[in-house]
């Protein structure tokens, strides 16, 4: 008895779980066809999973005045529905039959805004759909109160309020009024800053990131650029901006500051691979705060087959401390590459300050003493120089990690005389510039040109680090790292003259953050600008990855008879 109750209690749990996996369908039908009328009924009934027929149709009611209600927000006051259940062989199905009426239309529309509000850009809100003899649109009602409302916490009218606020609906004659006034009141000031728990920095440096002067109307976006500044300083873990106003309170609003430190020092740990470098890894250390006028210091290194490197900098902000800052630094880079060994000391200053129009502005000095030679075992060379440089730079991105539009503009000037400590009279010149653009969401173009060129009067005494060389991953594709360089003698790759490289790229974005490329690097390092360029010309696929974009580029050399090289690089693209 007990093993037949199972079975016939099995056998119920079984059919009521198939009926439950069957899914109620929604079917809405309007005439003439609305797809707007029906979008809007689908969305205002909502799911109707795990609804049986007979619950469906006791709530036959409600699902008539829902359908209702989403035309009604459409400005449907005179459709007929009606709501119909069926038991449909694949579950039942409820299907809604609208008979589309003429929608209430808009008869006068009296929109006002009063008070200082009134003469600002900010408040002269349009919206198409609220114009006499347009249907009547809820939503653009409501959105139109609500951006009032949210513009006025925005800019700092605390008092505002609505004095009218109607709307009269006439169904039986078709027609809709609005009559929607605003009065702002006063706009609210921001007061002075005041910062607590400063983590030992002194108070002008934090002055200087106070992107508004005490009295300056308020405005919240200003506090928001405040505690961008602070968090892009790297002295804090925690911030906290507090200027809240308040309706009949004070109208100039008090700004606090509560700032939490972060650690004193920080270290890093990264590995990484390229085809041109192979496997590397880098190691840094830094100390935010080594005084409390925001001094820095720190440590990077990188080592892989091909190149070690070490270096040590130390930065002082300036009246700027976001942009504007002097660094000294101190490094030294050991490299082996195919007939070529460098050991190279550096000891600099650079002032970077941004001027107008968002250009980075950086001047230089650096003494370098370096040690070379061509191949394994022949004589050793020694060059220094005394470097003097002036550079500018500017970004322009609509994303750090993906843009979709913006360009990269650099060019350095470097200059060193055999008078002041330099085995010969040199001038270094490079420039480079990038641009991506995007059309149709989907499709991607990208540019890069690259130039460079180095006079002297003595070519012979310029070390390897100030000539040019092309060939790898971010150069001419196609050809290994550094390979398109004039010969010596003895065949030796000894660096070049002048660099000229350029690149056109197409990507297509398949799925999201997978894409496929095709593209021809041309370019090459030579002695004289009338030698020959090399091609090369290829295809890839590219991953936007969390921590970046990754490459992987199947490459010919046109002018190679080596054929075919896989190209692995990861890192922006601008």
């Amino acid at each position: 008895m007990r093993h037949m109750l199972t079975r016939h209690l099995s056998l119920l749990l079984l059919l009521l779980l198939a009926q439950t996996a069957i899914a109620a369908q929604l079917e809405v039908r309007s005439t003439p066809k609305n797809q707007a009328l029906n979008d809007n009924v689908a969305a205002h009934i909502g799911g109707l999973d795990g609804q049986s027929l007979a619950a469906l149709r006791r709530s036959q009611r409600t699902l008539q005045q829902q359908a209702r209600q989403a035309g009604e927000a459409l400005g449907y006051y005179n459709n007929r529905y009606r709501v119909r259940v069926l038991d449909d062989k694949n579950g039942p199905r409820v299907r809604v039959s609208i008979q589309v009426a003429e929608p209430v239309r808009l008869r006068t529309v009296d929109i006002q805004v009063t008070g200082e509000a009134r003469r600002m850009d900010a408040f002269q809100l349009k919206d198409e759909r609220l114009q006499s003899g347009k249907p009547l649109s809820h939503a653009a009602y409501d959105a139109l109160k609500s951006a009032l409302q949210q513009q006025g916490l925005r800019y700092g009218f605390f008092d505002a309020r609505f004095t009218r606020h109607r709307l009269l609906i006439d169904p039986a004659e078709g027609v809709a009024d609005i009559e929607l006034h605003y009065d702002s009141g006063p706009r609210y000031r921001l007061g002075a800053v005041e910062f607590a728990e400063t983590g030992k920095i002194d108070s002008s440096l934090l002055d200087a990131l106070v992107p508004f002067a005490p009295d300056e109307p308020y405005d919240s976006a200003l506090l928001a650029t405040l505690t961008q500044n602070l968090q892009n300083t790297g002295y804090f873990a925690g911030i906290q901006v507090d200027a809240q106003g308040e309706a009949g309170g004070p109208l100039r609003v008090p700004v606090s500051v509560q700032l939490e430190p972060v650690k004193p020092r920080t270290l890093g740990l990264g590995i990484g691979f390229s085809t041109d470098v192979g496997v590397r890894g880098s190691f840094s250390w830094e100390k935010h705060r080594v005084n409390r006028r925001g001094h820095r210091l720190g440590f990077d290194s990188e080592i892989s087959q091909p190149r070690q490197n070490l270096s040590a900098w130390y930065a002082i902000p300036l009246s700027a401390p976001l942009t504007d800052e002097l660094r000294f630094v101190a490094g030294y880079q050991h490299e082996e590459q195919v007939n070529l060994s460098s050991k190279r000391l550096t000891l600099g200053t650079q002032w970077t300050k941004q001027v107008a129009h968002g250009w980075q502005r950086v001047v230089g000095l650096r003494w370098e003493d370096e040690r070379y030679e061509y191949e394994r075992g022949s004589r050793s060379r020694h060059s220094q120089f005394l470097l003097p440089s002036l550079g500018f730079s500017r970004l322009s991105s609509d994303s750090p990690l993906d843009p979709s539009r913006g360009y990269r503009l650099q060019t350095t000037v470097s200059a060193g005389s055999a008078d002041l400590l330099s085995d010969a009279d040199v001038v270094h010149v490079s420039a480079l510039a990038r641009g991506l653009v995007t059309l149709a969401d989907r499709h991607r173009v990208l540019a890069r040109v690259e130039l460079g060129a180095v006079t002297t009067n003595n070519f012979a005494a310029i070390a390897p680090s100030l000539r040019f060389f092309a060939g790898g991953d971010q150069s001419v594709r196609g050809y290994d790292y550094q390979s398109l360089s004039p010969r010596d003698a003895q065949r030796n790759r000894v660096g070049a003259r002048y660099l000229v490289a350029h690149s056109l790229e197409y990507q297509y974005q398949f799925i999201d953050k997978w894409r496929v490329a095709t593209f021809v690097d041309r370019g090459n390092a030579l002695d004289s600008l009338s030698e020959a360029m090399k091609v090369g010309v290829g295809a890839g696929i590219r991953w936007v990855s969390p921590i970046g974009p990754l490459r992987l580029d199947f490459a010919h050399a046109l002018h190679d008879e080596r054929g075919w090289r896989i190209h692995f690089s990861m890192g922006p693209e601008l």
